[in-house]
């Protein structure tokens, strides 16, 4: 299928990229503050306590746009206690009612009150026991911070569906679930025990959340509370709620361990026969390909659910956002100009690829999202190859790279709360296919992906860890060619010169050790080059035709000091 509105789209990603460049969290701050260091390092405040169950209960008034809530935060006490206060993220201007610790209303004493600092609250608590479990309550209200143009710049999303009834959410990766319930809100430190959400909406409307419905109790006021209840541990700005008209089927996915995977579908009324046909669809063939690829989906037990939103999508774990208006491609265009991205719905395959990269494995620190948005955006190629073939998936990850800009490096800087560029996306999933070649064993590759999944299931982890990861399981240091596309904006150069009946050829534009090997397209043969100068005589393959570089390595190439793609063959070749 033929790449369709070219010129249309890339307008309109070029709008979005841009737009989104200026929204938290992808704005590259010239300065950093108290409050971004506040927000984005474990300190003495945030480092003696581990989270272990989050119960959020939200009560929104549409007209008002204000919610009231309450949190209670299960957790338990870490050795070496260093601080007297714990901090609690609670974006303004939502407000703090009152504090309960371990059930009793707490008292604020003049002495040593609790107090805010912008988006913080520190709370003087009683030094306890290593290993000792307490709750802290908070009970707040306000007019959280509005979504301008979710999901890029993020908040609670009040609007209304074509039939004029409300319809709310929340959108908030980068900008922090603070912004809408108390929390520890940093990456690092998800519940162990998972999470409970109520939601309490009138009786009109449905309130949808993670996990399986626990409860649904009328209250009698022309109100209903829903409770949702999420078994594993999770992402702070994966909780969220979503309320509106909408109706629900089901299905179900027998995975490769053959266990059964429940298959809930929440979309508003009018579209119910819409996501029948474009939910059936594409959602059973992704996870396959992905349990193929990946392993297990990893929350058997939280199921799997999308669920219709007002903005494009969001990785929301055991309840994707979904909001792509069942199309074909990104909103009906295909990011890669392959034309391969025109066969499935780009937010089911990309946003259920985040349950493996993101909320499976999740990174300490918001620097690191290359590690998810990188993989996610390799899901899709995966996905592209497992049912349509290698030569596909290679045509969908090169046609990526049109999209890549190489301003700023793919990690961004720690303990600020900072992603790195937008690159993240189309460059990273570069990065892991230019790996993937040079693995150079797709069985190899293939169970690396699966031991990632394996090693870090459940966990929050670094770059780092994952860099050694893959360097170690495919027996090659891999460090030098990581560093060069993560942490610069260099894209490798190979130089290539015909002298004198050889091929001269070496890295420039690279990090120092660089020694990257590359495989031609001439017999499948390989050079090997470094930062010095190597030559090899014209082989037999390399006279029939010009000297090409596979096209799967995400470099550049310069032949006598201009780019192109291949050096033309020595004079007489082919004589």
């Amino acid at each position: 299928m033929k790449y369709i509105r070219p010129y249309l789209f890339i307008f309109y990603f070029l709008f979005l990229i841009t737009y989104s460049s200026l929204a938290q969290p992808l704005n590259q701050k010239g300065k950093f503050t108290r409050q971004d260091s506040l927000r984005g390092t474990i300190n003495a405040e945030r480092s003696w306590w581990d989270v272990l169950h989050y119960d959020i209960s939200v009560t929104p008034d549409y007209k008002a746009k204000t919610i009231t809530g309450k949190t209670t935060i299960g957790y338990k006490v870490l050795p070496g206690q260093k601080s007297d206060y714990m901090q609690i993220d609670l974006q303004q201007p939502l407000k703090v009612d009152s504090i309960f610790y371990d059930g009793k209303f707490y008292i604020n004493h003049p002495a040593m009150p609790y107090y805010n600092e912008g988006n913080v609250w520190h709370i003087p608590l009683p030094k306890a026991q290593p290993g000792s479990t307490h709750t802290i309550a908070i009970v707040y209200h306000g007019k959280p911070r509005e979504a301008i143009h979710p999901p890029w710049d993020g908040g609670w999303i009040f609007t209304k569906d074509d039939k004029n009834r409300p319809w709310m959410t929340v959108a908030c990766q980068g900008l922090g679930a603070s912004v809408w319930y108390p929390c520890k809100d940093h990456q690092s430190d998800e519940p162990d025990n998972g999470a409970t959400l109520t939601i309490t909406v009138v009786d009109s409307l449905v309130a949808v959340g993670n996990g399986r419905l626990k409860e649904k109790r009328p209250n009698g006021n022309g109100t209903t509370t829903w409770i949702w209840e999420i078994k594993n541990p999770i992402n702070n700005y994966n909780i969220v709620p979503y309320i509106g008209k909408y109706v629900n089927f089901s299905d179900n996915y027998i995975g490769e361990t053959e266990k059964n995977l429940s298959l809930d579908y929440w979309v508003l009324d009018y579209n119910l026969e819409k996501a029948k046909n474009q939910f059936g669809r594409d959602v059973k063939p992704m996870l396959k390909a992905f349990e193929h690829w990946f392993g297990s989906y990893p929350f058997y037990e939280d199921g799997f659910k999308l669920v219709e939103s007002s903005h494009l999508g969001m990785e929301h774990q055991s309840a994707t956002a979904y909001g792509n208006h069942y199309l074909n491609g990104y909103l009906g265009s295909d990011l890669s100009g392959s034309g391969w991205g025109l066969k499935w719905d780009y937010i089911i395959i990309h946003e259920a690829g985040h349950e493996w990269f993101g909320n499976n494995i999740t990174t300490n620190d918001i620097a690191d999202m290359w590690v998810h948005e990188g993989f996610t955006m390799y899901s899709e190629v995966l996905f592209v190859e497992y049912h349509w073939g290698k030569k596909a998936g290679d045509e969908y990850v090169q046609g990526l790279r049109s999209n890549i800009s190489n301003e700023t490096p793919l990690i961004g800087h720690y303990g600020v709360n900072q992603e790195g560029s937008g690159d993240m996306y189309n460059k990273g999933a570069n990065l892991l296919h230019t790996i993937r070649q040079i693995i150079n064993d797709d069985e190899l590759f293939r169970k690396i992906l699966r031991g990632l999944n394996k090693e870090f299931w459940h966990k929050t982890t670094t770059s780092k860890n994952v860099e050694a990861y893959i360097s170690k399981e495919s027996g090659k240091d891999l460090s030098k060619i990581f560093d060069q596309y993560l942490r610069t904006t260099k894209i490798p150069e190979l130089e290539l010169k015909d002298a004198n009946g050889n091929l001269s050829y070496r890295w420039a534009n690279c990090v120092p050790g660089f020694a990257m090997p590359v495989r031609l397209n001439n017999d499948g043969l390989w050079l090997y080059p470094t930062s010095e100068w190597k030559k090899t005589a014209f082989t037999a393959a390399m006279k029939k035709k010009a000297v090409e570089i596979d096209k799967n390595f995400y470099v550049k190439v310069k032949v006598n000091g201009s780019t192109f793609e291949s050096v033309p063959p020595p004079p007489g070749a082919g004589q």
